[in-house]
C-alpha cells in the first residue's frame, strides 16, 4: 500500500514532467501560464475558452494573486464554479499564494496591482476554503466605472429591444373566455411584488396570428417597465440578430450579461429561433435567469412541442412552467373588440357613431382574428367620414366586403393535421412520428401524409421531413395509397372528407 508521502511525491514528480513545476520560486508569470495550462487540460478547449479566455493576471502580493475580467457576468461565474479549482493549482505552484481574487477591469486595460498603490478597480476577493485566512477589505474609494454594455434597450445604436407599441397596453385588452387564464396569468406578474419569486416561470402563451398575444405581451412589458422594472422585450429574431452580432464583435460576455440583469425577459414569435448556437444561448439565457427568479415570458403559434427545428431541451424549459393557449375570438369578445375600437377612434372623430345592430352584425361576419376587426373599424370610419352616410347595415355590409368575400381560407398546418389524425384514430402525434409499422399506427400516417399532400403547399420531401426524417417515395406511396382506397371505401371517404373539413373550418 503506497504512503502519502510516495503519492505526494509522485504528484510532484508528474507536475514537474508534464507543467514544469519546480520549487515555487518562479515568476508568477511563470505560475499564472502553468495555471492556465492545468485549466485547458482539466476543462478542455471549449470550457477554457467560453470562461478563461478573458481571465488575466493582474499582480500578486502573497498571500493573494490578483485576476482581473472585463464583466461582472464573467466574475461572477469564476467566482461561483472555478474558484477553488484556480486557488488550488496557484497553491501547488507556490505555497505562499493561497488566496485568489477576481477584480473587473476597464476595457482596454491590463492592471497591476501594487503594493502601495491598490487597483483602482472594483474588487471581489474570495478565499478558497482550504486556505482559512482572513482576506483584506476592500477600498471603495478604489472603483472605477464599469466597462459600458451593449444596449438593449433601445437607447443607443447597439443591440436594441423591439420597440414597445404605446397603444397595446393592458388597459386595452379586451377578456373572454378564450383568453382569460392567459390575461390571469400576465396580470399575476404585473400585481407581483419586486423581488417575489415568480410563481409561473416561464410562462408560455401560444395562439393563432391576430388573438391577441403580442397585446398581452406587450402590455405586461410596459405595466413592468412603467414600475420600474428592468424590461427587455426581443423577437425572437431580435434574439438571434444580437447574438450573433455580438459573435462577429467579440463581446458575447457582454452580451451574456446584459441579458441576464433585468427584472423581465419577453421573447416573442419564438416559432422563428433557430441555429443551433443562437438555441444553445437561448437556453442558458432562460436558465439563468429563471434560476435568478426573473421572470420571463415567451409567445409563439403553437405550443413548445410543436416548434419545429427547436432542439428537445428548449422545448422542455419552455413547457416547464405554464403554458397557455388564447383560443379563437368568440362573439362576445368580437362585440368587446370591436366596442373598444370604435371608443378609440371617437377620440379623433367625436361624432362617429355606429349602432349597436351594425356592431352585432360585422362581428358575426368577420370571425377570424383582432386585425380583422380592427379593419373593419377603420372601413365603417372612412364610410362615415368621407360619404357622410348613415352607418346601418347595408351600408357596413358594403364597407368590410373586401374583408368577408377576399378573405382567405384557413392555412392548414401539418402539425395541426397530425394531432387531428391521431386524436381521430386514438393513437399519439408520437406513433404517427415514429418508425411504427402496426397496422393501428400506418393508416393513420397514411391518412395524414394524404392530406397534408392536398391541404398545403409543402412539397413530397417537406412533407416526408417533418413525418420523422422520411423519404419523399414514402409519401408518394402513401398519398397513392390512400387515393386508390377511397375510391372503393365508401366509408374511409367519409371520414377523410370528416377530417378535410375540421381542419379548414
Amino acid at each position: 500500500m503506497l504512503k502519502s508521502s510516495d503519492i505526494a511525491a509522485s504528484e510532484a514528480r508528474i507536475d514537474k514532467e508534464v507543467f514544469g513545476v519546480s520549487d515555487g520560486t518562479v515568476p508568477i508569470e511563470a505560475s499564472w501560464d502553468r495555471v492556465q495550462r492545468r485549466l485547458r487540460a482539466e476543462l478542455g478547449e471549449d470550457v477554457y475558452a467560453s470562461w478563461f479566455k478573458c481571465l488575466e493576471l493582474a499582480g500578486a502580493e502573497a498571500p493573494t494573486v490578483t485576476l482581473s475580467v472585463p464583466t461582472k457576468f464573467l466574475r461572477n461565474w469564476i467566482q461561483q464554479h472555478f474558484i477553488e479549482r484556480i486557488c488550488g493549482h496557484f497553491t501547488r505552484e507556490n505555497p505562499a499564494y493561497t488566496q485568489v481574487s477576481i477584480v473587473l477591469r476597464i476595457a482596454g486595460t491590463r492592471p497591476a496591482v501594487r503594493p502601495d498603490a491598490p487597483a483602482r478597480i472594483e474588487a471581489a476577493p474570495l478565499v478558497a476554503p482550504a486556505a482559512r485566512t482572513p482576506v483584506a477589505v476592500e477600498n471603495p474609494a478604489a472603483k472605477l466605472q464599469e466597462p459600458r454594455q451593449p444596449d438593449l434597450t433601445g437607447e443607443s445604436e447597439g443591440q436594441a429591444g423591439s420597440p414597445l407599441d404605446k397603444r397595446l397596453v393592458l388597459s386595452s385588452f379586451q377578456v373572454g373566455r378564450s383568453n382569460i387564464m392567459a390575461h390571469a396569468a400576465a396580470m399575476q406578474i404585473v400585481q407581483a411584488r419586486p423581488n417575489e419569486m415568480p410563481v409561473f416561470n416561464p410562462l408560455f402563451v401560444h395562439a393563432n396570428v391576430g388573438l391577441g398575444k403580442t397585446h398581452l405581451l406587450q402590455g405586461v412589458a410596459q405595466a413592468l417597465e412603467g414600475s420600474g422594472r428592468r424590461v427587455l422585450y426581443l423577437t425572437a429574431e431580435r434574439f438571434m440578430y444580437g447574438f450573433v452580432a455580438s459573435l462577429k464583435a467579440q463581446n458575447a460576455m457582454a452580451f451574456k450579461e446584459s441579458l441576464r440583469n433585468i427584472d423581465l425577459l419577453v421573447i416573442d414569435d419564438a416559432q422563428f429561433l433557430h441555429g443551433p448556437k443562437s438555441q444553445q444561448e437561448f437556453c442558458h439565457t432562460l436558465n439563468a435567469l429563471i434560476d435568478a427568479g426573473k421572470q420571463v415570458i415567451v409567445a409563439a403559434d403553437r405550443p413548445p412541442s410543436d416548434l419545429e427545428g427547436v432542439e428537445e431541451r428548449v422545448q422542455s424549459r419552455l413547457a416547464g412552467g405554464l403554458v397557455v393557449e388564447i383560443g379563437p375570438l368568440d362573439d362576445a369578445l368580437r362585440v368587446k373588440i370591436l366596442e373598444n375600437r370604435i371608443q378609440i377612434a371617437k377620440a379623433h372623430m367625436p361624432g362617429f357613431e355606429v349602432p349597436a345592430e351594425v356592431i352585432a352584425h360585422v362581428a358575426r361576419m368577420i370571425t377570424t382574428n383582432g386585425r380583422d376587426l380592427e379593419g373593419a373599424v377603420n372601413r365603417l370610419l372612412a364610410h362615415a367620414t368621407l360619404t357622410g352616410g348613415a352607418l346601418d347595415i347595408a351600408a357596413a355590409e358594403e364597407a368590410i366586403r373586401d374583408l368577408v368575400r377576399h378573405r382567405e381560407p384557413r392555412r392548414v398546418k401539418i402539425e395541426d393535421i397530425q394531432r387531428l389524425v391521431a386524436n381521430h384514430y386514438n393513437v399519439s402525434r408520437a406513433d404517427i412520428l415514429s418508425s411504427r409499422r402496426t397496422a393501428t399506427v400506418v393508416r393513420p400516417r397514411q391518412i395524414a401524409m394524404y392530406l397534408a399532400k392536398f391541404l398545403t403547399l409543402r412539397s413530397l420531401p417537406e412533407i416526408g421531413r417533418r413525418f420523422g426524417g422520411r423519404d419523399h417515395t414514402t409519401v408518394l406511396h402513401a398519398v397513392r395509397k390512400i387515393e386508390g382506397m377511397v375510391t372503393t371505401d365508401q366509408e374511409l371517404a367519409g371520414e377523410i372528407d370528416h377530417l378535410k373539413r375540421m381542419l379548414q373550418e
